[in-house]
Parts: C-alpha cells; sequence; structure tokens
C-alpha cells in the first residue's frame, strides 16, 4: 500500500515528528510503501528553515517542500509550497496528514476531494492557551470550527491519542470518524543497558524534564516549586530539550528565586545512548505542563523506570492510569513541591510509582500502535 505521511517538520525534535517517524519507519519495515511530505522548516518558533536534509530517514524517502510564513500572524497557517501537485500526481492509496489548524492539512483534503483518496487526519489537538488575549482565542476557536466543516469532513479518520482528545475534538468534526490510536515506545530500545555514556557534569542525583524549553510547558511554576522546597531536601533540576525562546527567562527567575546553582540546561540531545542515559541517572521525572494532548516522553520516563510527577492536564491523567505516576493540579507551585519532595525522600512510594508505571508502558509500545495504524488504512482504501 502507498501511505504518504504528511507533516511540517520531521527529523526535527519534537513530539509530532517522533510519532511520524517512528509510525513511517515501522510501516516502511513491514512492507508498506511509505513516503514523508514535509517542508523545509526545522524550527517553527524561529522559523529556521534548513536545506540539506537527508532524502531517507530510517529508510523512508522525504519529499521537501518550501514552507510560507502565516497566512494570519499569530495563528499557525503555513502552506508547503508545491506538495497539492506532488500529491496529485503520486497519487498515494491513503494519505495521512498531521497536526491541527496547519496548512498542509487543508492542502492535503483538498488532494483527497479532487482524487478521490482516503484521508486520515491526526490531530493532537491542543486548545488555546489559557494565557492568551481573548481575541487570539476566540480566532483559534473559529479555526477549529473551519478545519471541521472543511478538511475534517473530508477524513475518513481522525486519529486521537486519548479519550480527552476525543472528547475535545467532537465539539467540532464528525464523532463517527474518531478513532483512538495511542503512540507508544520501543522497549527493546530502553532495554539496553546503562554502559550507554552520558552527557558531562550532570549531579549525582537530580530531577529530570524533557522536553521544548517553552512557554506553554509550566517551567516557571516548576521553578517556583523547586525554591520551595528546603534546600538540604532539594535536589538540582536538569532541563533536557531545544530553547524556544524561555532559557533566558528561566535563569532570570532562577537568580531571583536563589536556586540558579540547582538549573542545568542541556539543550537537545540528539544521541539516543545519550539521551537514555540521562534518564537512567535521574531520581525523579517532572512534567509540568499547561497542556499535554498525550505526553510521550512520560512513556519513555516510565521505561527508564523513573517515578514520575505531572500535572493533571490533557491526556496525561489517561497515560498515567492505575497509578503510574503522582498527578498534581496546573499552576499550583505549593502541590508541585510537595508531590516532588515526597517522590525523592519516601523510597516506598517512589517505587510503587515504577512498579505500576512498568505495567503500564507494557500496554503502549510501538508495534502495537503500528497494528491500528495498518488496520486502519485497509479499511479505508477498501
Amino acid at each position: 500500500m502507498r501511505i504518504a505521511f504528511v507533516t511540517l517538520r520531521f527529523d526535527a525534535p519534537g513530539g509530532v515528528e517522533t510519532n511520524v517517524r517512528e509510525v513511517a519507519g515501522r510501516l516502511r519495515a513491514r512492507g508498506e510503501e511509505v513516503t514523508v511530505y514535509a517542508s523545509d522548516l526545522y524550527d517553527e518558533e524561529r522559523w529556521e528553515r534548513r536545506s540539506g536534509y537527508a532524502p531517507t530517514v530510517d529508510g523512508v524517502p522525504v519529499r521537501r517542500f518550501p514552507v510560507y510564513r502565516r497566512l494570519v500572524p499569530g495563528l499557525t497557517m503555513p502552506l508547503m509550497t508545491g506538495l497539492v501537485s506532488a500529491l496529485a500526481e503520486d497519487r498515494p492509496d491513503v494519505i495521512h496528514a498531521h497536526s491541527h489548524r496547519y496548512g498542509h492539512v487543508l492542502e492535503s483534503a483538498a488532494v483527497a476531494r479532487a482524487r478521490g483518496v482516503p484521508l486520515a487526519v491526526s490531530t493532537h489537538y491542543h486548545p488555546a492557551d489559557r494565557r492568551e488575549p481573548g481575541v487570539k482565542r476566540a480566532l483559534l476557536r473559529g479555526q477549529d470550527h473551519l478545519f471541521g466543516w472543511t478538511a475534517y469532513r473530508q477524513a475518513r479518520a481522525l486519529v486521537v491519542e486519548t479519550r480527552r482528545e476525543a472528547s475535545l475534538v467532537a465539539e467540532f468534526a464528525p464523532r463517527a470518524r474518531i478513532r483512538e490510536i495511542p503512540p507508544g515506545v520501543d522497549l527493546r530500545e530502553w532495554g539496553q543497558r546503562p554502559d550507554e555514556p552520558a552527557p558531562d557534569g550532570l549531579p549525582s542525583e537530580f530531577l529530570l524534564y524533557a522536553g521544548r524549553i517553552a512557554s506553554n510547558k509550566g517551567l516557571e511554576g516548576l521553578l517556583r516549586a523547586l525554591a520551595l522546597i528546603p534546600r538540604d531536601r532539594r535536589r538540582p533540576l536538569v532541563l533536557m530539550g531545544r530553547d524556544w525562546g524561555l532559557r533566558g527567562p528561566l535563569e532570570e527567575l532562577a537568580r531571583s528565586l536563589g536556586i540558579r546553582d540547582d538549573l542545568r540546561f542541556l539543550g537537545h540531545v540528539p544521541d539516543r545512548g545519550q539521551y537514555r542515559a540521562v534518564f537512567r541517572r535521574a531520581r525523579a521525572f517532572v512534567l509540568p505542563s499547561e497542556w499535554e494532548a498525550f505526553g510521550l516522553v512520560l512513556l519513555e520516563a516510565m521505561a527508564a523506570d523513573l517515578p514520575i510527577v505531572a500535572t493533571a492536564v490533557g491526556g496525561v491523567p489517561e497515560v498515567l492510569a492505575d497509578g503510574a505516576g503522582d498527578l498534581v493540579p496546573y499552576g499550583e507551585p505549593a502541590e508541585l513541591a510537595r508531590a516532588l519532595e515526597r517522590v525523592v525522600s519516601d523510597d516506598a512510594h517512589a517505587r510503587a510509582l515504577v512498579t505500576a508505571g512498568r505495567a503500564r508502558v507494557r500496554e503502549l509500545t510501538w508495534d502495537r500502535c503500528v497494528d491500528r495504524h495498518q488496520e486502519l488504512y485497509r479499511t479505508m482504501a477498501a
């Protein structure tokens, strides 16, 4: 089967990008004829475009297209030049577009409608940030309904990762077309043992956050929570991930709180062995986000046998079901501080979280995820 994956960024850091790469590569390994269609954009926040990308990634051919800037300032509507004609000429058996409020989803729907190609869309839905001005939130909500009435009515399947995401998407899109397919983790990869070298200079014992250093990840609240923990019971915090413009403000906040020496920025760690090694050396994992459609990094923390503290937002409570992590309200540094202090000081509680996490993560593997994608594509193509 010829399957076209359409995504804004590919072979770049990010949860959506990891999802597309893992599923596309594994489908290709199973004999499906997968091609990825992506833009030349590497970093959306800085609008950083690159050239010289590899023509194949994990055995999957990748076609790149120049990307327009946002059509409306402040709204996420980039378009890829040449995507429509390329999809029309290649005429895949199935088109699978990724992300919501993006121009390439509308372009994919236009080709699907004109050429009679079955379309699936993975929404990776994120509601409007509560900190945004009211006018922008209204515009984003308008975009939700625009996509619901256009691309999502053309799609034969709308793929979501959690029941929470399904309930939100159903507010503006056809409920009957929604299919829940959670992402996964490679337990064989994480089963490799800890002689993998870690980056230099890690503290002997630390709390770990991994993800974008961005405003919607709740990192300001995490620093305030860290400052509330008495110094003799506080552990350093390691932040691993690409800076989306927040590192400077976070460093200044840490200085004002008197915890700058407790903070270590690793940046993006592209080497998978080093990335896993950082997890394995951590005492606990924390995800303080304002919103997560799923929180793929939580599966990695569970696979690394880390106790987890996370905010009870989006799909996170479903991911950490059955006691796989401690949940706290978003925007409550005192609650977060208490949970972090407990997970470090109470060994029995930390072991219980790890045991529950091991059981939970066995249900969420990439192999199961790809099985469900193949079943969906065959149903759509038939």
